[in-house]
This record gives structure tokens, sequence and C-alpha cells, in this order.
């Protein structure tokens, strides 16, 4: 079946609306108390390659429904806007989606990190385990 817009398109249209913060820039803004890393990756990846460290996981299927204050889900540390909210994934393609989608909720402090986990690796930032559940 032909698509009728297909990935390549859809994110060549997210990446025209959104904010890409570049690996470098990400690094400087890393450990800052009003910056929010949030993983959006699926529990099996942050599993086998960890996560930026200090990093927030959200998975992508929630995402929307944890960032909304009339979602039974809410979580308020997703949506606070004295924070920065920096999004990844491993290769920083559901992050464009994902980032695109929580702006036309009307996130303005929401970006997210040019090459995601991958570039991030590359660049020599700090990677933990993913924490453990109680």
């Amino acid at each position: 079946m032909a698509m009728k817009k297909g990935i390549k398109q859809l994110l060549e249209e997210a990446n025209k609306r959104i904010k890409t913060v570049s690996v470098d820039e990400a690094m400087k803004m890393h450990g800052r108390d009003d910056v929010v890393f949030v993983d959006i990756r699926d529990v099996r990846e942050l599993e086998r390659d960890g996560m930026i460290t200090g990093a927030t996981h959200a998975p992508r299927g929630m995402l929307e429904f944890w960032v909304d204050p009339d979602s039974p889900y809410f979580r308020s540390n997703l949506n606070d806007e004295s924070k920065q909210y920096l999004l990844y994934c491993a290769s920083a393609w559901r992050s464009a989606l994902a980032t695109d989608r929580l702006t036309e909720m009307g996130m303005e402090n929401v970006s997210h990190i040019e090459g995601g986990l991958t570039g991030w690796k590359k660049a020599g930032g700090p990677v933990q385990e993913r924490p453990k559940k109680d």
C-alpha cells in the first residue's frame, strides 16, 4: 500500500517546525536544574544501551498522556514551565516527531537532541544504566 505521507516527509516537516539542539549545546545544558533530559525510547533500549545520566524516562507511547494536565496519567515533572525539556531517542527520529507533537499541544519549552543517544555517546556524553525500580 502506498503511503500518502512517508516517514521521510513527516520528519522533514517536523524538523522545520521544531527546535533541535546540537549535542555540544546539550552537553553544556546537562546537569542544569532548569533542564530535563527526557528519554522516549522503549524500556528494552534503556536496558540494552543505558541512558543519558540523570535523564527521565517517558516512553513514546505515553508521552502525550504524561504531559497533559487533563490526562489521568499526568506527571507534573514533565510539564513545568520553568524547565526546558530535551527529548531524545536513539537517532533523533522519534524525538523529532514527539517534539513536534508536544509543540502542537502547546509546549514551548521543548526541543530535541540532534543525533539522539547515538550522537551523545559518540561525543563522549555521560551515560548510566537504567535505574532499577524499587
